[in-house]
């Protein structure tokens, strides 16, 4: 907890150099991988890696170093979400700061633990325009978490491990450390055991850590429950933070509930349970969106009623009364208001509701039916007749030998939609992908990451050609580590989501999207950078028995296919548009296909 001391390392007192105690501050907190690029302002912190491992032959930390910072900042969240664990990323001073100013945020956004260590001049050179000079605290401040400048060398220890449990604690973040020079180089006694104390936070993470859900808000809730006919699920990305899942899965059973998740609550609930609707929002299931509309109880737990969810908070399930479990205060009301609602962890609420309502009996038998007939008549569907490969088709197949087994990490796009629509997943920290910041050049290194993090796991990264684009120096980092990694890459020659939208929106006008004149051969790439499989598919013949070779060839493991550039992510809710005007496309049963007796009434009881 932040604020208390921790346990005392074997080299507590130690004379050490400001770099050195970095590095064993980092140990002492279970770290066995780093993710960075070394500089000027650094330097002295990766001679202490270096010299640690010397030292430490038989448990050394493991370095990958990417091609960008950028990269080693995604390694780090790919780290992070696929186990729980805190990433970490070093770099140095002026650009190497900046470059990974990205990742930050974007880890901000999904609550993200990560701690990103940055060199920084000499403190007596900070604000003088030095060479490499940045100014990190103010550059990070509005990104991160929290943000240390270390101008006290003898709190240079405690910092360190005051950042790793800002990172993991409440609502999960990145935390900075800007770290000049001189402090790094700085000599005194290692001190094993303090941590800052940040008192407001520390009260507020205390508190949450040891609060248990009053009885009368459990019954409040259960209240509620027993009034409605239709209650559904809404669950969010901090379900899989708090690792709430059996929670989720119990309570889920006992009252017999659907659920619809978000783009980051995939994973939360096996998408092959019978109660599981899949995603819901912009690009989610057509069920999963019909049941939002039409129930008359939304119970949200780790979610934020993000506009790619709640676009219009008024309309968005305006039938139902809504409940609200939330780890974070701040996001209770802050988009739609709420009529009963919890502030703290997850898995603990959960608990608390299933203890509360043991003894409970089903009561909404028919809106069951009515969800499994939904998901029966709108299901995902796509032109299975084209000549053409329809990116669909490919993930179906892939999905067909991995079985919910695979760890699947996308790029941002088109692929990244069709992967969550096509893909099961049985358990919690399988999917990962970039959520609020929609992040290209995401994909790629955050594989590696969760690679490193699973050494024994199928890590499948799917992306598209714009994404891997940017970061695409990383299939170098790949073969250099051996991380066996395998790259699908869906390659339809264009920004495919950005061309759906200005089709759809802007008159068929691909300004900057057009990517026909690109001369770039992923496939030779992929072997200059050392890929011994390293193929492409442009027929429907090639495809399945590419994929399986694919998915079994023993390293990493390239695959290009060339799909259809205009085969469209549906269903869709257009910008500004309520979800009962959602677009499911040609091939998706919508509701004015299905006869109206099949419709459920809204106002209708039972």
């Amino acid at each position: 907890m932040v604020g208390t001391k921790g346990k005392r390392s074997s080299r507590h007192g130690a004379v050490m150099s400001g770099a050195e105690m970095t590095i064993q501050a980092i140990v002492d907190e279970g770290v066995d991988t780093i993710f960075g690029y070394s500089g000027g302002a650094i330097l002295p912190t990766y001679d202490a890696i270096f010299r640690y491992n010397s030292a430490n032959p038989g448990k050394p930390v493991r370095l990958v170093v990417p091609a960008n910072e950028q990269g080693a900042g995604f390694m780090a969240a790919g780290y992070a979400r696929s186990t729980g664990k805190v990433g970490v990323s070093i770099v140095t001073s002026g650009p190497g700061a900046t470059n990974s100013a990205t990742p930050v945020r974007d880890c901000m956004a999904d609550s993200v633990p990560i701690v990103l260590i940055c060199g920084q001049v000499a403190r007596s050179s900070i604000g003088t325009d030095a060479f490499q000079e940045a100014p990190v605290f103010s550059l990070m401040s509005p990104c991160a978490k929290h943000v240390f400048l270390v101008k006290d060398p003898t709190q240079l220890a405690a910092t360190v491990r005051t950042a790793f449990q800002i990172a993991r604690s409440g609502r999960p973040g990145p935390v900075v450390i800007d770290l000049p020079k001189d402090v790094q180089n700085w000599q005194g006694a290692y001190d094993s055991e303090s941590v800052l104390q940040l008192h407001g936070y520390q009260d507020r993470v205390n508190a949450m850590m040891h609060q248990k859900m009053p009885k009368a808000t459990a019954q409040a809730f259960l209240n509620l429950l027993k009034r409605a006919k239709r209650p559904l699920l809404y669950v969010g990305g901090g379900v899989i933070i708090s690792n709430a899942e059996k929670e989720l899965r119990r309570f889920m059973e006992q009252f017999r509930i659907p659920a619809v998740t978000t783009l980051m609550g995939i994973g939360a609930i096996d998408t092959q349970s019978d109660l599981c609707l899949h995603m819901l929002g912009m690009h989610g299931s057509a069920y999963g969106n019909y049941a939002v509309d039409e129930c008359d109880m939304l119970i949200a737990v780790g979610a934020r009623f993000d506009d790619r969810v709640a676009g219009l908070p008024d309309e968005f399930a305006a039938n139902a009364v809504v409940a609200h479990i939330d780890i974070d205060a701040a996001e209770i009301g802050k988009v739609k208001p709420v009529d009963w609602h919890y502030v703290g962890d997850a898995a603990v609420a959960l608990r608390s509701l299933t203890e509360a309502g043991k003894g409970w009996s089903v009561e909404h038998k028919q809106w069951l039916k009515h969800i499994r007939a939904m998901k029966k008549r709108h299901k995902f569907n796509f032109n299975r007749d084209s000549e053409i490969i329809q990116p669909q088709a490919v993930l179906e197949a892939l999905n067909n030998i991995t079985k919910g087994e695979a760890i699947i990490v996308t790029g941002v796009g088109q692929h990244q939609m069709f992967s969550a629509q096509y893909f099961d997943f049985k358990r919690p920290r399988t999917w990962i992908t970039s959520g609020s910041m929609g992040t290209m050049g995401f994909g790629l290194p955050a594989a590696l990451g969760a690679q490193a993090a699973n050494p024994g796991k199928l890590v499948i990264d799917v992306d598209g050609d714009g994404s891997m684009r940017m970061n695409i120096g990383e299939l170098e980092t790949c073969t250099n580590y051996n991380l066996p990694v395998k790259i699908l890459l869906m390659n339809n020659q264009g920004d495919g989501m950005v061309v759906q939208w200005q089709t759809l929106y802007f008159g068929g006008r691909y300004s900057g999207t057009d990517k026909t004149l690109h001369a770039k051969d992923f496939v030779k790439t992929a072997e200059a950078d050392g890929f011994r499989f390293a193929r492409r598919v442009t027929d429907y013949d090639a495809l399945q028995p590419a994929l399986e070779e694919f998915v079994s060839f023993d390293g990493p493991a390239f695959l290009e296919v060339r799909v259809d550039k205009f085969a469209f992510v549906y269903p869709m809710i257009g910008p500004g548009a309520p979800y009962h005007d959602m677009l499911t496309g040609p091939y998706i049963e919508g509701r004015s296909d299905e006869p109206a007796e099949d419709t459920l009434d809204a106002t209708d009881g039972f």
